[in-house]
């Protein structure tokens, strides 16, 4: 796992670009006034989700919209299920080692 992608979205500004892109590209513009931001600093944090690979511009005209990338997100997701596998495991674990306490009661004294 790259933890560029960690590193970009570990800024809550940048976690809000993200969400915001999810319903498709905007603009500089919009993406600052969404987030009640300066452009300036929309551009600077825009420009490192570019560096970190996890959007995309195109330029139409004098505008440029800016886009998520889904296989980082996706690369984020499959090494996230690892973890989740992991976890369903030790919880279905647990579910079975409480049952059959439940089932026992005369062998937990």
């Amino acid at each position: 796992m790259d933890t560029t992608t960690f590193s970009a979205l570990a800024e809550p500004n940048r976690l809000h670009i993200v969400e915001l892109l999810m319903n498709g590209p905007l603009s500089v513009g919009d993406i600052a006034e969404k987030l009640s931001l300066r452009q300036p600093q929309a551009s600077k944090h825009l420009r490192v989700l570019l560096e970190a690979g996890l959007v995309e511009v195109q330029a139409e005209a004098n505008r440029r919209h800016y886009g998520l990338r889904m296989e980082p997100l996706r690369e984020l997701d499959a090494w996230l299920d690892s973890y989740r596998r992991l976890w369903s495991e030790r919880y279905d674990n647990l579910d079975q080692y409480l049952a059959f306490l439940q089932s026992n009661p005369k062998d937990n004294h």
